[in-house]
């Protein structure tokens, strides 16, 4: 259970208290009882009702303490998973190069591999590194005014190669005015490109992925749609999750953390971040504070 969650069931359960105090008192009072009486009463009735209170707090922080345990627990598999493979695949190219296994073209192959997955390996941990120092509040970048259309149409181009390779088209869908925000404009780039890439690896070949920007109020709204084949209902809660795939088949695209650093990002900056069904496939959606 999230930290509001508890404290909004801490609200709700001390609100029944104080009704239940409140109603056990008069009900127990019976007329013409002295203040001494009265007062027992009221004690007597409170301390019933607070340790009732306190039995539902501890219980619900025993609850939340298991919960919070078992995130740990999901969390620490899904990551030792994702460095067991890359490290199991560079043990055996290395002892194929090094008992003598692999010569010529194959150790130059190996080689290239090994360059491969170490890479990938470098790229999980950078990515665990940023989302724990996020999450922890440890941001050092600042926010200044940026153009998000500027922002947007060089992530556009710069996927617009690895996206023919999978023969999906990249283009963004911008008004003609400046859409002005407060953001770090590094940052932002790194949620574009997570987003596009993401929906990219979705979205079938002759499909599309479409950016759109617009003011929305005091804010910006910057959305990824696909033409993918969706994400069920019972995972759109869980795509923001460190590690999370709704499709595992797809475990070797990814470690998984894109949409987890994305929504910490996001989030650092005040904005949202939500999935929404698309006219196909997904859309990705989130905000920045106006400039």
């Amino acid at each position: 259970m999230s930290r509001e969650g508890l404290g909004g069931l801490m609200r709700a359960g001390l609100i029944a208290v104080a009704a239940f105090l409140a109603g056990a008192a008069a009900v127990a009072v019976p007329h013409g009882m002295g203040w001494t009486q009265v007062a027992l009463v009221v004690l007597t009735t409170g301390g019933i009702a607070l340790s009732a209170a306190l039995a539902v707090r501890l219980g619900m922080e025993e609850r939340g303490r298991r919960e919070v345990e078992a995130m740990r627990r999901q969390l620490v598999a899904a990551a030792s998973h994702d460095l067991r493979t890359p490290l199991a695949s560079l043990r055996l190219l290395v002892e194929s190069i090094d008992d003598g296994v692999a010569t010529g073209e194959t150790r130059e192959r190996y080689l290239k591999e090994i360059r491969t997955h170490v890479a990938i390996l470098s790229d999980l941990i950078d990515d665990l590194f940023e989302l724990s120092r996020i999450e922890a509040g440890d941001i050092s970048w600042s926010l200044q005014q940026v153009e998000l259309r500027e922002l947007i149409d060089e992530a556009v181009a710069a996927m617009r190669a690895p996206a023919a390779e999978r023969g999906v088209r990249v283009a963004a869908d911008l008004p003609a005015e400046a859409l002005l925000a407060r953001a770090n404009a590094e940052k932002v780039q790194r949620v574009l490109f997570n987003l596009i890439q993401n929906a990219i690896r979705h979205t079938p070949a002759d499909g599309s992925v479409t950016v759109r920007a617009r003011h929305f109020g005091s804010k910006v709204e910057v959305e990824v749609d696909d033409e993918g084949e969706g994400i069920p209902v019972e995972a759109s809660d869980r795509v923001f999750e460190p590690f999370y795939r709704a499709d595992a088949s797809r475990a070797d695209e990814g470690a998984g953390l894109g949409l987890a650093i994305s929504k910490a990002i996001v989030e650092a900056h005040g904005g949202e971040i939500w999935l929404e069904p698309g006219s196909g496939g997904a859309r990705i959606l989130f905000t920045l504070q106006r400039s």
